[in-house]
């Protein structure tokens, strides 16, 4: 754990630090497994590296990427990554999946972490899921209905298989709860920029600089990485003038349903714009990014749901889907 003797960037959080040593932030880019197929995620995940046509890496892409589990009852998946995650749920996406998909990303270079709702690592034990995770080259979990106090199994699990540990901070975060949260994580703390459920808008949130002062007034050391709210390139830029990496999601799944609304779902080209517009963000600045008009389809298209981020998962509310039976 962290903590007094300093915040333990594990082992994604060496990628942010990496960045920061170039003179930049870091870009976080999630795609949920499964969807438009198991075999069309991976592809498309690869294209987040900067996976080309080629099927060589071609050109900058994210420094890591957060693959998706798909799950039938969300806490904080807003309208977007919902219909994604549905559509993969209804094409028979399985939680092994997930493993694969790590391997295939850290097969380019690039690291992969994993968000995942925890009743499906009960389901799956999680002692076994955090040594398939290791084996796939996994670097640790986001758990986001999962709080500190209740994470003993995932606390054990992760210290015997060397995984990171990123928990979730709100705005409504108390400031006991945050240090908590923050002492708790290793890797990096993952900030909600936005109470409510993802969703890409056209201004990022004013409540995230005060989030993260807040962090760093805590803990200085400590990673941070703010989603919920990136859609283009100016606005991961502008995330990454006070946080160590924007993380972006509905932008990205949006292209890919576009693609799939479209009869052309092997079509990554949409998706490979917006990861370019992206990854110039962050390594140009605000300043010389382009229009902002990249992603901007997706601007609003998610509704912003109760505050159930970083609070008991039992608080959720409002952005549930018809259970699903989720199988290893």
């Amino acid at each position: 754990m962290s903590g007094a003797a300093g915040f333990d960037p594990g082992i994604s959080g060496k990628v942010f630090a990496a960045a920061r040593a170039e003179g930049r932030g870091a870009l976080v880019g999630y795609l949920p497994v499964g969807y438009p197929t198991v075999p069309g995620s991976i592809a498309a995940m690869r294209a987040l590296c900067g996976v080309g046509e080629s099927g060589q890496r071609e050109h900058d892409g994210v420094d890591l990427v957060e693959i998706g589990m798909p799950y039938s009852d969300p806490v904080m998946d807003g309208v977007t990554i919902q219909k994604g995650s549905t559509r993969a749920l209804q094409r028979g996406v399985r939680v092994r999946d997930i493993f694969p998909a790590v391997e295939a990303v850290a097969a380019t270079g690039t690291t992969a972490v994993v968000m995942i709702y925890w009743n499906l690592v009960e389901h799956y034990g999680p002692d076994a899921f955090a040594r398939d995770l290791a084996a796939a080259g996994g670097a640790g979990l986001i758990t986001p209905d999962l709080t500190p106090d209740e994470a003993g199994a995932w606390f054990e699990a992760s210290e015997a298989h060397g995984l990171d540990r990123i928990f979730l901070v709100a705005p409504s975060s108390s400031d006991q709860r945050l240090v908590d949260t923050v002492d708790s994580c290793r890797g990096w703390v993952y900030a909600t920029s936005l109470m409510g459920v993802t969703g890409a808008r056209e201004k990022t949130s004013s409540a995230a600089p005060a989030l993260v002062r807040r962090i760093r007034s805590a803990r200085p050391d400590a990673l941070v990485g703010v989603g919920l709210g990136v859609s283009n390139g100016r606005q991961a830029a502008e995330v990454n003038s006070f946080a160590d990496a924007a993380i972006v999601g509905s932008a990205l799944v949006g292209k890919l349903i576009e693609a799939d609304d479209a009869g052309t779902p092997d079509d990554l080209s949409g998706l490979r714009a917006v990861v370019a517009d992206l990854a110039a963000g962050v390594r140009s600045g605000a300043d010389a990014v382009g229009s902002d008009a990249v992603g901007s389809d997706a601007v609003g298209s998610d509704a912003v749901g109760s505050d159930a981020v970083g609070s008991d998962r039992d608080r959720a509310a409002g952005t549930s889907q018809p259970a699903v039976r989720l199988t290893n």
